[in-house]
């Protein structure tokens, strides 16, 4: 004998169920997205949460109770998977945008002892700095800067990805690529 549900699904708008219809039949989506879009749509058409479970490949029907609870809370946005543990974040907004200037700046060969930006260079310097990061790693640095777009060069330099300075009669001209963000996901 199954137990009583503690959360009942609500009722799913037309719009919500055809989000979740092409999520399903998505061959591109995240796994986790169609799996949790799957229960949903099973618990929607009167499925008990323990077949819905196993349907999509679970032991039991625990998740889906909390699965439906978030998505009466929250709707699309709890097929998202939030957080999964470990630690949190150390560095804001505020310290990563410290650490994206610091590779925008030109390094001085006299105060940084280099003439390009790597990695452990780039951590001396932030660490020395008065507004700088004491604790800050190499690899929360390269975290960072991949994630504002940068990418690392043959030549050990940190460039930002998609643009090039090109010198032209009037000066030099920062030239961008339009399809930067296609390549990128190469």
């Amino acid at each position: 004998m199954s137990r009583r549900k503690v959360h009942v699904l609500r009722t799913i708008g037309a719009d919500e169920r055809t989000e979740l219809s092409r999520l399903v039949a998505s061959g591109s989506a995240p796994a986790e997205w169609v799996r949790r879009a799957k229960i949903v749509l099973l618990v929607e058409g009167g499925a008990p949460y323990l077949m819905a479970a196993r349907a999509v490949g679970r032991r039991n029907g625990e998740g889906v109770s909390a699965l439906v609870e978030r998505f009466n809370g929250e709707g699309l946005a709890a097929l998202i998977p939030r957080h999964g543990g470990g630690p949190e974040r150390k560095y804001g907004a505020r310290e990563r945008e410290r650490i994206v200037a610091e590779v925008k700046r030109r390094p001085e060969a006299g105060r940084d002892g280099t003439a390009n930006w790597s990695l452990s260079t780039l951590q001396r310097s932030l660490r020395q700095a008065a507004d700088g990061l004491p604790e800050v790693s190499t690899y929360t640095i390269r975290q960072v800067l991949l994630e504002a777009g940068y990418t690392c060069q043959r030549d050990r330099t940190w460039c930002q990805t998609g643009q090039v300075v090109r010198v032209r009669k009037q000066g030099p001209v920062v030239v961008e690529d339009a399809d930067r963000d296609a390549k990128k996901k190469r």
